[in-house]
């Protein structure tokens, strides 16, 4: 009769050498706590070894970035208080997450109440957070950042910060840019002033840019979940039908552009206005004395990626929290959901999204929003020069 087939069997005999003294030691110990034999005493120390190891380090990860405290949870998500980096290399497991969906805070010159970094040393402050998203982020998921742009001091020109960002993520982290989104936020105001209202030599500043990033080529995607409504010219080609034939631009347009699809892939312009000043989470905060956070961006903009990366019951991580509004609409679209935030002002204000229905945050449609074509409207350019000077002089 052949020896019966183990779960876990044995590659590779090694030999042991130990003093007859040691042996019997050894043996009456491996005894004496119900071990069948030697082997399985070694074993079992070898793992003891391995899971201390693993504690030292995971105390050495708390000691650099503290503790995480819970501040909140819900049937599908919870809110942490502390550092990101602790709960992304010691909290989370690896390869744990589907689609990390943040808005760091930026590289500016001007210091904002909300925190922010400083535009030069943007990339050196970012690499421990690089390191921790790639640890935690599955492989077919997604990384998806918003960030600002910036202007330099003084002077009427934009820091390269955030390309820089864009560029380190890709060569020494190793992501790939799947594709670069522009969020334009058609209710922002003229800024930077001077340039632009005082000096005019600059237009506004009305875009951030959105990078969406992948640990492979081919992360899971569909975009289909996040169509638009036709437009009325298309409406119009629907109705009446379409003939294949060859553009001027030399692209072969066939039979299956007049295909209904149910709506149009929207470009990776979003059009999202940031108005709201008087909703839920305001009144909340205004009710309990809590600081609003200035910095919050639309629901809409992390539900176009919650729902166009990530399926009902995936992670969706943001690890830069602030009001907890990605949390909320990962709630709401049936997503397990975490949010890391510093500042205990900012998640009581953010424990306030959950008071309610969470689900009337992805309810709502937004206005569709046009850019009015520039150069419309007549000038006569002897009356107004160029800035000789490029606005060097106020």
């Amino acid at each position: 009769m052949g020896r019966p087939l183990v779960l876990e069997p044995r590659e590779k005999i090694t030999s042991l050498r130990l003093t007859s003294c040691e042996r019997n030691e050894m043996d009456a110990r491996a005894e004496a706590l119900g071990f069948k034999s030697l082997s399985d005493y070694l074993r079992h120390l070898h793992k003891a070894a391995v899971a201390t190891e693993k504690n030292k380090e995971t105390n050495i990860e708390l000691e650099k970035y503290g503790t995480l405290l819970e501040s909140h949870s819900t049937a599908l998500g919870k809110i942490y208080q502390g550092n990101s980096l602790a709960y992304m290399h010691s909290h989370a497991g690896q390869n744990s997450v589907d689609l990390i969906l943040t808005s760091p805070p930026f590289g500016l010159v001007r210091k904002k109440s909300y925190g922010n970094e400083d535009a030069d040393a943007y990339c050196d402050w970012f690499r421990p957070f690089a390191e921790g998203f790639k640890r935690v982020l599955k492989d077919d998921g997604s990384l998806v950042i918003d960030v600002g742009g910036a202007w330099k001091s003084g002077t009427p020109t934009r820091s390269l910060y955030h390309f820089k960002l864009l560029i380190m993520l890709c060569e020494e982290y190793g992501f790939h840019l799947a594709q670069e989104h522009y969020w334009w936020n058609p209710s922002k105001l003229p800024s930077p002033a001077e340039w632009v209202n005082v000096r005019r030599v600059r237009v506004k500043d009305a875009i951030n840019c959105v990078w969406w990033l992948s640990k492979t080529p081919f992360p899971r995607a569909n975009n289909k979940r996040i169509l638009s409504p036709y437009s009325d010219s298309m409406r119009t080609l629907l109705k009446n039908g379409y003939k294949a034939k060859m553009r001027p631009s030399g692209h072969d347009i066939s039979s299956n552009f007049s295909v209904d699809n149910g709506g149009s892939v929207p470009p990776n312009l979003l059009a999202i206005a940031n108005t709201e000043s008087n909703g839920a989470y305001q009144d909340y905060c205004r009710e309990n004395n809590i600081e609003i956070h200035p910095a919050r961006f639309p629901a809409l903009l992390p539900e176009y990626f919650i729902r166009f990366l990530t399926n009902p019951g995936d992670m969706v991580l943001d690890p830069f929290g602030g009001s907890c509004i990605t949390g909320m609409v990962a709630e709401a679209l049936a997503r397990k959901w975490a949010c890391v935030e510093l500042s205990s002002e900012y998640i009581r204000g953010g424990i306030g999204r959950f008071q309610g229905n969470v689900e009337e945050a992805v309810r709502g449609r937004q206005a569709v929003y046009s850019i009015n074509t520039p150069c419309s409207l007549p000038v006569n350019e002897e009356v107004v020069p160029l800035v000789a000077d490029g606005g060097a002089a106020r």
